[in-house]
């Protein structure tokens, strides 16, 4: 009977392991889905997939789901997306993307190529005085510009060169960011492969940008009541991304953040069933592609003093299948990092816990900088972390490895921590 016993008790733990894996999946799979369209501003993803994850914490049995507006502006590219280099056409994703904060640029150009190996700033600023290079695009690698950002910034300006903007080189897979997408600058910034501008003379372009200002976004606010109320937990992570790039060509962000999102909808899904003895908060931020505008919202205008958390945990990118577990820790978290590790010394839920430098990365640091305990995880650098802000960052080169670790290890610490 005993042995029976507990072979019913492994099969229930299975399956409610599994049911949790289950409803993970399902919530990726929806959030990195073409209805949302990359979960961005242009075509109102991120609202839309907003909206989602409030239906979602309501089927998982929680007491309270409400909405923290904010606003934010933003720079889009929702229309044209073209490029043609040499008479070849690129593919917007794939060969070339826009620097976020860039304007709109239409028409052909001369491609002025830097010589990076005998640079001089001074020559270089004569070349482009030449007819020839009039209305030109200056072509170079991006981490030669920022090594000599002071030279390569006056390109960037009206009226300190004659160059119509710029291209940076970036090698495959071609990034995106939205970061500081909140202006619009004076030249147009255009991310290259190598592969693709190598040798060109000439590229015509054609792409449109829009700038919302004042576009309304909200955060998702959940609680699941304890029985105390002096003290509370929170759980986040960011639900927005990139968005669009062009009329056809959007970011799926499964493992950035959908992988973070579902994650802390099944934790508010668990705490829902096993009463916690404390509140828990989950909180689904939009706007961290935006420079974390909906964190530090939320920051500035708490739903609770931020002096009664407990612990926050920020989930983001979870989504590969690093052995080794990536964190950052804020100075007031330091106490319960030392619990984090023990946890996982003793159950190997990872090989080991990697903690890097506290960094203005994603949705911790309004809360660190605020005296917040917290603690960041993302899980960097497995197959999956390669397709970070490109297009192929779908549901098929998302892993799901690190989900139940990350899951047990938050749930251990909670049960755990004075």
């Amino acid at each position: 009977m005993r042995k029976l016993l507990l072979m019913l008790l492994a099969i229930v733990a299975m399956q409610t392991g599994a049911q949790d894996m289950a409803q993970y999946k399902r919530i990726v799979k929806a959030l990195s889905s073409a209805k949302y369209q990359g979960r961005g501003y242009a075509r109102d993803g991120a609202n839309k997939a907003g909206k989602f994850l409030q239906k979602e914490y309501q089927k998982a049995g929680v007491d309270e789901v409400i909405t923290q507006p904010f606003r934010l502006d933003i720079n889009t590219f929702c229309g044209a997306m073209e490029m043609w280099a040499d008479g070849r056409k690129l593919r917007a994703g794939i060969d070339f993307s826009m620097r976020e904060y860039s304007p709109g640029v239409h028409g052909q150009f001369p491609v002025y190529h830097v010589d990076t190996l005998n640079f001089d700033a001074d020559r270089m600023f004569a070349d482009l005085a030449k007819p020839e290079y009039a209305n030109c695009l200056v072509a170079c690698e991006f981490w030669f510009t920022y090594r000599h950002r002071e030279a390569f910034s006056r390109l960037q300006k009206e009226g300190e060169c004659t160059n119509a903007g710029l291209i940076y080189t970036w090698p495959a897979p071609i990034k995106f960011f939205k970061a500081y997408g909140h202006r619009v600058v004076d030249k147009p910034i255009i991310w290259v492969t190598p592969e693709a501008i190598e040798g060109v003379r000439n590229v015509r372009m054609n792409v449109d940008n829009k700038f919302l200002k004042d576009y309304e976004c909200f955060n998702v606010i959940t609680k699941v009541e304890g029985t105390r109320h002096d003290s509370c937990y929170v759980f986040t992570a960011h639900y927005d991304h990139l968005g669009n790039l062009g009329k056809k060509i959007f970011y799926a962000g499964a493992n950035d953040n959908a992988s973070g999102s579902a994650a802390i909808v099944t934790l508010a899904a668990y705490y829902a069933k096993h009463r916690p003895p404390y509140d828990m908060y989950f909180v689904a931020f939009s706007g961290e592609d935006a420079n974390l505008r909906g964190s530090t919202w939320f920051a500035e205008h708490p739903i609770v003093p931020l002096s009664q958390v407990k612990y926050l945990f920020n989930i983001d990118m979870i989504g590969d299948n690093n052995p080794v577990q990536y964190c950052e820790v804020s100075d007031e978290g330091m106490r319960g990092y030392k619990l984090f590790e023990q946890i996982n010394a003793g159950k190997k839920y990872f090989e080991s816990l990697h903690r890097g430098e506290l960094a203005a990365n994603s949705d911790h640091y309004p809360f660190a900088t605020r005296h917040v305990p917290c603690i960041f995880l993302e899980n960097e650098k497995g197959d999956a972390f390669q397709y970070y802000h490109t297009i192929y960052d779908t549901y098929r080169t998302v892993r799901f490895d690190s989900y139940e670790p990350v899951f047990r290890l938050v749930r251990d610490f909670v049960e755990q921590y004075e």
